[in-house]
């Protein structure tokens, strides 16, 4: 059964940089579309990024300039990398994964099968 495992959270300051690291556990990260979603207290979840399996990526416009994200096969992980990070990125943070082979990648989360337990991330002004 594919579990997506989280790390890299933590506190940081504003301005500061993160780096979230998601591994599809049960399988490899080049067969499945992964997405990263957020959700901060009393908020809806919200997508931040995805990366299809042939590298198209996409975006949040809420962080387009200051999110990348990126796939390691050979360690079976995919980076979400984060810098200029700001208060309103204060967030549980979640890996989802789904096997599929459509070129693009969605930040809807409904297209998402498998999800991990989620980071947090807390970004102090």
């Amino acid at each position: 059964q594919l579990q997506p495992v989280e790390s890299g959270g933590g506190l940081v300051q504003s301005g500061g940089s993160l780096r979230l690291s998601c591994v599809p556990s049960g399988g490899t990260s080049d067969y499945y579309m992964v997405g990263w979603f957020r959700q901060a207290p009393g908020k809806d979840r919200e997508g931040v990024s995805c990366i299809s399996r042939s590298g198209y990526t996409n975006f949040a416009d809420s962080v387009r300039g200051r999110f990348t994200i990126a796939r390691d096969n050979a360690n079976n992980t995919v980076y979400l990398q984060m810098n200029s990070l700001k208060p309103e990125d204060t967030a549980v943070y979640y890996c989802a994964v789904e096997r599929t082979d459509i070129r693009q990648c969605f930040l809807a989360f409904w297209r998402y099968g498998s999800w991990g337990q989620g980071t947090q991330v807390t970004v102090s002004s």
